[in-house]
This record gives C-alpha cells, sequence and structure tokens, in this order.
C-alpha cells in the first residue's frame, strides 16, 4: 500500500455548503474515471459473449467449440459463477488490504482471465478460463462501487457510484460494437477470440491508472492511520471541508472499533443480520428482472424470431446505446435531487410492463415486423432497468451496510447477484428453446412481486453521509436511535 510522506494539496478551493456545493475537482473526476475502469470491464466481459457464443457453436473446422445449447449456458454462466465467488471473497479481501490494493489485484486477474479465454483450445478450458474472469468481474463489482461510495462527498455519492455502472453498459456497448465489426471485417474462424482478447487492454490502463489513485480515506480510519486519512481527504475534497468530514468519519470509525472488526460473526447480531438479508433481497430481485437473459443472449433470441446472425450482432449495438443513454438518464435524475426509492419503483413498474409486451410479441407470426417489435421490446425494458434499477442498486449495496464490514456485506449482497444471475444464464437458453415467449410472461409475474417488494422494504439514501445511513438503518432494525459520538 503506498504512504505519502507529505500533505497533498486540492486542486480546487472551493468551500462547501451544507454538503451541496461539495468540490468537483479534476482529481476527483480523473480518479472516478479511474476507478471505473473496473466496471467497463465488468460491462465488456459480460457483453461480449452474445457476440462469441454463435460463433463458438461452429464446428472446429470452422474455428468453433461446437457448443451445444446446454454448454452455451454453461459458458455463460461459468463467469457469473466465478463472479459469486469473487464477490464475496472480493469484499473480505478489501477490508482487510484495502480498496485500491484489491482493485489492483483485480487488474491481473481481469488481464489473465482475458488471454486465457481467448485462447481456449476447448470447451472446458474455456468455462474454467471464463471462471477464472468471472472472479474478477465478481470482485470489481463488490469493491468499486463501495470505493466511490467512500470517496465522493455525500451530496455527490450518487451521481459518482452511478458512473460505475455507466462504466458498465458503456463496456457492453463497447463489446456489442466490436462483435458486430469483428464479425463483419475478420474470418468467421477464430473471430470470438479477438472479441474475448480485446479485454486485456483495459484491464492494463486500470492497473496503472490505480498506481497514482488515493486509498479510501475511510478505510484508513478503519485501520487507525487517521493522518493517512486526512491525506487521502486533501486528494478530493476543499481545504475547508476537511477536518469537519474527518472528524465525522473518526468518531463513526471509533465507535465501530469499540465494537470490534467485522466479521461473518457480525450476523448473530439481529440488526445487521435484518440489514443483510435486506441486501441480498435486493441484489436478487435485481437479477431475477432477466436482465442477463437479455444481456447475453440478445442475439441468439433475435435469430429465433428469424434475424440472420450478422444482422442480429448489429440489433444487438442498439441495445448498448440505449443502456448508455438511460444509465445518464439515472445519473441525471441523482444530480436533481431525485430520490433512491422513487426511482426504483417507477422503473420496476417500467420493466415489468416491458416485459409482458416481449411476450405478447414473441406470439406474434414469424416476421421482419417480429423480430424489430421484439428487439423494441427489448429497448424498452433496458430503458427502464438501466435508468433506474441498475444505477441504484448497485447504489444501495454500497450504502447501507457499515463501516465495519461494509466490504464484507457487500460482497455477500453482491454474490447473491451473480448466484441469482447464474441460474438465470443457465435456466434461459433452455426456457427460450421450450416455452420461447412465455419465458417473457415468467420472468414478468416474478417483477410483480419485486415491486411489491420495493415499494414495502427499499430505503432512502438521498443526501445522507454514509456515517448517517448507518444509524438511521441500526435505528430502522432495532427501534433505537444511535448517535454518531
Amino acid at each position: 500500500m503506498e504512504h505519502s510522506q507529505t500533505s497533498d494539496k486540492t486542486e480546487s478551493q472551493e468551500t462547501g455548503d451544507g454538503g451541496k456545493n461539495a468540490p468537483r475537482t479534476p482529481r476527483l473526476g480523473l480518479i472516478t474515471f479511474i476507478a471505473t475502469l473496473g466496471g467497463l470491464l465488468f460491462g465488456y466481459d459480460t457483453g461480449v459473449i452474445s457476440g462469441a457464443l454463435p460463433f463458438m457453436t461452429l464446428s472446429p473446422d470452422e474455428g468453433g467449440l461446437n457448443l451445444t445449447p446446454a454448454q452455451e449456458g454453461m459458458v455463460a454462466s461459468s463467469l457469473v459463477l466465478g463472479a459469486a465467488f469473487g464477490a464475496f471473497f472480493g469484499g473480505r479481501v478489501s477490508d482487510r488490504r484495502g480498496r485500491k490494493a484489491t482493485i489492483m489485484i483485480l487488474a491481473i486477474v481481469f488481464f489473465a482471465g482475458a488471454l486465457a479465454c481467448a485462447f481456449a483450445p476447448t470447451t472446458e478450458f474455456m468455462i474454467v478460463a471464463r471462471f477464472l474472469l468471472g472472479l474478477a468481474v465478481g470482485g470489481a463489482s463488490a469493491t468499486v462501487p463501495v470505493f466511490l461510495s467512500e470517496l465522493a462527498p455525500a451530496a455527490r455519492r450518487g451521481q459518482i457510484v452511478s458512473v460505475n455502472e455507466l462504466m458498465i453498459v458503456s463496456g457492453q456497448l463497447l463489446a456489442y460494437t466490436s462483435n458486430a465489426l469483428i464479425a463483419s471485417f475478420l474470418p468467421t474462424e477464430g473471430a470470438w477470440r479477438w472479441m474475448l482478447a480485446l479485454a486485456s487492454i483495459p484491464a492494463v490502463a486500470l492497473w496503472l491508472g490505480m498506481i497514482f489513485v488515493p486509498e479510501s480515506a475511510r478505510w484508513f480510519l478503519s485501520q487507525g492511520r487517521e493522518d493517512d486519512a486526512r491525506r487521502s481527504l486533501a486528494r478530493t475534497r476543499a481545504a475547508a471541508d476537511i477536518e469537519t468530514e474527518l472528524a465525522e468519519m473518526t468518531a463513526n470509525a471509533e465507535r465501530d472499533a469499540r465494537a470490534g472488526k467485522g466479521s461473518l460473526r457480525d450476523l448473530r447480531t439481529p440488526w445487521i443480520r435484518r440489514l443483510v438479508f435486506l441486501g441480498i433481497g435486493i441484489a436478487v430481485l435485481s437479477q431475477l428482472t432477466g436482465v442477463n437473459s437479455i444481456m447475453y443472449f440478445a442475439p441468439t433470441v433475435l435469430i429465433q424470431t428469424g434475424l440472420s446472425t450478422q444482422a442480429s450482432l448489429f440489433a444487438t449495438i442498439a441495445n448498448g446505446v440505449v443502456s448508455v443513454v438511460a444509465v445518464s438518464i439515472g445519473i441525471w435524475l441523482l444530480s436533481r435531487g431525485v430520490g433512491r426509492r422513487p426511482i426504483l419503483i417507477a422503473g420496476q413498474a417500467g420493466l415489468t410492463t416491458a416485459l409482458v409486451l416481449l411476450g405478447v410479441f414473441f406470439l406474434l407470426p414469424e416476421s421482419l415486423l417480429r423480430s424489430y417489435l421484439v428487439l423494441g421490446g427489448m429497448l424498452m425494458f433496458l430503458f427502464f432497468m438501466q435508468s433506474c434499477i441498475g444505477p441504484i442498486f448497485w447504489l444501495l449495496l454500497a450504502e447501507i451496510f457499515p463501516l465495519r464490514m461494509r466490504g464484507i456485506a457487500t460482497g455477500l449482497a453482491i454474490s447473491f447477484v451473480w448466484i441469482a444471475n447464474t441460474v438465470v444464464s443457465l435456466v434461459f437458453p433452455i426456457l427460450i428453446d421450450a416455452i420461447e415467449g412465455y419465458t417473457f410472461f415468467l420472468f414478468a409475474l416474478i417483477n410483480i412481486g419485486t415491486f411489491i417488494f420495493y415499494v414495502i422494504a427499499a430505503p432512502e439514501t438521498k443526501d445522507r453521509s454514509l456515517e448517517t445511513v448507518e444509524a438511521e438503518m441500526e435505528e430502522r432494525f432495532t427501534g433505537t436511535i444511535k448517535t454518531l459520538s
């Protein structure tokens, strides 16, 4: 871990105004961009498989791996199964080693996993390589949002953490676009290998960039390193705000220190156990929307409606474009002060409606119109998912857990994101082959229940410091008002 011996000067001397005019330093923006390269890799590695699978189903003579429908599901789901383990253990490593060190380790795993997938000689090797890559994807999904939430001023936390979601969908758009271009301009034999190999480039950029990024001040305080925390804050805050914010962080860190280091044993504490169950519920239901059935298998679905492989790959680019635009709208809503709960609930209603329409469109007679109606239903679904559900569920999972076990609890909850994702990835190819459009009606029924859950249980964390959120969550689940002193 890097230790600076001299205090860094801030690049902006703007003063705060109740947290509303938090400093907009160039350094904070650059740090956010570098850290969210982990999100870009997350998005690319999960999105690229949608274009690679049709070529991997070809025979070995044609440069493929001769995948069956069941093996397609295994190749897609092996990454998300690895991500479940990566999220759980990545969260624990980030609590022990620090957020920065963990992200740098993950960059190395991203690089090795991408190359292993690109050179995979057999289906079995590919499944193992995708699992390895999944460890990095899961670790990044647990570590990067927490790092950003701890880095950001309270008033800008929603926007900054949501940049990670923007980078995730940007990575998916990059994957869809590169898939289409590679399929058009390179020979069919081995096209999928180039698609998978490209992920090694941003992995190198992430590792190099993180060398210049400060560690989380809150993590330093959890280790009793107040001077290092002050130097870290000086990299991202106006000078006038540093001591006030540090005092609040220190008070909370001292209270957590009196309670002891966080571990899974903390789940014996009733209010923490209930809070973790709430996080797991948010995590699982975000995936039971069926989002990854569309993100991973969009070309497969469109091919089934009658489009050619080339046309399906180019049509899938629209999914990536809509996702990027939608996340940008979600970030804009957060910047305008809209609360987490109303965004979440409105998005859930919209995507459930889109799933019903997708099911209806699939029942129409096969035609070019049907193919484009199905694509339109996907785009409507992705608009609500990526503008409302995607940014908010990652944000909530980075906000609601107490500092002393934030990495562990976030990692545990996000591991369930990937477990649910694995289940959906495994069963979707089988369901769409067996019952076709009725698959989307099944997802719609699940999401009606999710809508009710959000109305009842989703918390509101807007404009609260992480220390205040922690106190409010404890009060919510114990009925006892806690102070930060």
